[in-house]
């Protein structure tokens, strides 16, 4: 046994089952361990941000950790964006970055760089391995670091002599720990609170979006009278008939101050102090209105779920609410614009669908009307770094093969990793990508506006226009192994999406804006 070997094998034998990799000369024993090895699933991608995404979507929908096998410095700098996603959504990703020998470092071959600079910022744990021997502990260690609530990206820098030099075991999986609870003080401070019947929003992110804290959340709601909102982008929300929705923080930050005005006490259960994404003129950074008090239900790494059954309890909230049963929309028919883009998701996207949203500014019908859908899953742009999309979509689908994945994306963010089809073709994904095709950074063009910038020049609009010349996304697609197809009217859109819906593989239906 080598050590490459002893690694997968110790991978393997710690729950990961599948490797998203773009390899090079440096990971070329660990390509051959995932042959010599069982129980590996390799997936190439052909661009290392494919492979970060994939990780991502994989993660947020299995619960455990994908392994990505990545080339060098430059190859994890590839991925990096859609680590930064990652790392937002607590989604536990294991990277497997190849290096130079030991004995070759000093060299300074044309590739070498600083790896472990590269993966700080984006990792919650970084170790270079130098040990051939102790690789599989290596390995093991970082597994068990992804996991550790509420999850993290692990990277382990691996050269090539400790892949091939000779190893003696693979290493025993550690045992993750466990969410922590959160203190009976804790929730007795905050049932207080909401006995008083004062005006208050309880801000909900992170596994609390779950059905069962939402249920909960629900049922605290109907008790006290409080509010209830979501985190503006959920690492995964479940939504749809039958299930509670609350309102999401708006985007904006002007909104959202207005959204979260009112309140005395705005309490976070597994959400994070609510910021703007961006500093504006005359704006405040943190959103939290003056005289509203922040209080801490839960964290994101404790058992946020358990901690809103037990407030529910605390406060004598029912066993259970009823959920309003909104009526779903009908398909829609005429003019094809984001309203009936998303009336036509709402009514034909199936039970237990997975909804990777990535659409910018078009999808905010949809988002509208997803609580009158069928229930699913949905996965958001959690990091703000575009080009999540589709390779979160792709991993989602490996993760989930027995439920649809629509992809819901932006034409201009779904270029930064178009190559996802191609992977999603070669493994013969059931993803459907509905390209909202406005041919703009339409959300540049509104960021434009809100800075004063109401005549653009030349310069300024051919920096936010996608055209000319034409991106022809079904030309793409059909280059990549995707059907594809374009909708120019809403009966174009519903015809075809019907068809995707009851096929086998992937598909793609450019929506012509």
């Amino acid at each position: 046994m080598n050590g490459a070997e002893s690694l997968i094998r110790t991978a393997v034998g710690a729950g990961v089952e599948v490797c998203f990799a773009n390899p090079g000369t440096t990971e070329m024993p660990i390509v051959a361990a995932l042959d010599s090895v069982s129980g590996m699933r390799a997936v190439l991608a052909l661009f290392e941000g494919v492979c970060t995404g994939a990780a991502d979507g994989y993660a947020r929908m299995s619960g455990k950790p994908a392994m990505t096998l990545l080339h060098l410095g430059p190859g994890l700098a590839n991925g990096l964006a859609n680590l930064h996603n990652a790392r937002r959504a607590n989604s536990p990703v294991v990277n497997v970055v190849g290096d130079h020998a030991t004995w070759h470092a000093a060299a300074d071959a044309p590739l070498a760089s600083d790896i472990v600079s590269l993966a700080t910022p984006m990792s919650g744990w970084v170790r270079s391995s130098n040990s051939a021997l102790l690789l599989a502990d290596d390995m093991a260690d970082a597994i068990v670091a992804s996991l550790e609530p509420p999850g993290k990206v692990a990277t382990l820098i691996v050269p090539s002599d400790c892949q091939w030099d000779g190893a003696e075991r693979a290493a025993t999986a550690r045992v993750p720990a466990r969410r922590a609870a959160v203190p009976g003080a804790t929730i007795e401070k905050i049932a207080q609170i909401l006995r008083r019947k004062r005006p208050t929003t309880i801000l909900l992110g992170g596994a609390a979006l779950d059905e069962r804290g939402l249920r909960a959340a629900a049922r605290i709601a109907a008790a006290s009278g409080c509010k209830l909102m979501t985190e503006t982008f959920a690492a995964r929300i479940e939504r749809g008939i039958g299930i509670p929705s609350p309102a999401r923080l708006p985007y904006f930050p002007e909104q959202a101050i207005g959204a979260l005005t009112g309140n005395e006490f705005l309490v976070l259960a597994g959400a994070k102090d609510p910021v703007a994404f961006f500093g504006y003129q005359g704006v405040p950074s943190r959103l939290v209105p003056a005289g509203c008090a922040l209080e801490m239900l839960a964290r994101p790494e404790q058992d946020i779920a358990a901690a809103l059954d037990d407030l529910a309890r605390a406060i004598g909230a029912p066993a259970q609410v009823s959920v309003p049963d909104p009526k779903r929309p009908t398909a829609p028919s005429g003019k094809l614009d984001p309203a009936s883009l998303g009336a036509a998701l709402a009514a034909l996207q199936p039970d237990g669908a997975i909804i990777v949203d990535e659409s910018a500014t078009s999808g905010g019908p949809y988002g509208a009307m997803a609580a009158a859908a069928r229930p699913h899953s949905c996965l958001a742009l959690t990091g703000g770094a575009i080009g999540q999309g589709l390779p979160t979509a792709t991993g989602a689908a490996i993760a989930c093969p027995d439920r649809r994945v629509i992809a819901l994306q932006a034409d201009g963010s779904g270029m930064y990793t178009v190559q996802s089809l191609w992977t999603q073709a070669r493994e013969n994904l059931n993803v459907t990508t509905i390209v909202c095709s406005n041919r703009a950074y339409r959300i540049l063009q509104i960021e434009a506006a809100r800075a004063g910038i109401t005549e653009p020049g030349r310069k300024s609009r051919s920096l936010t226009e996608l055209a000319p010349p034409e991106i022809r996304w079904t030309d793409l697609a059909r280059g990549l192994g995707v059907p594809g197809v374009r909708a120019e009217t809403a009966d174009d859109l519903v015809k075809h999406l019907e068809r995707a819906l009851k096929e086998t593989g992937p598909s793609l239906i450019e929506a012509m804006l």
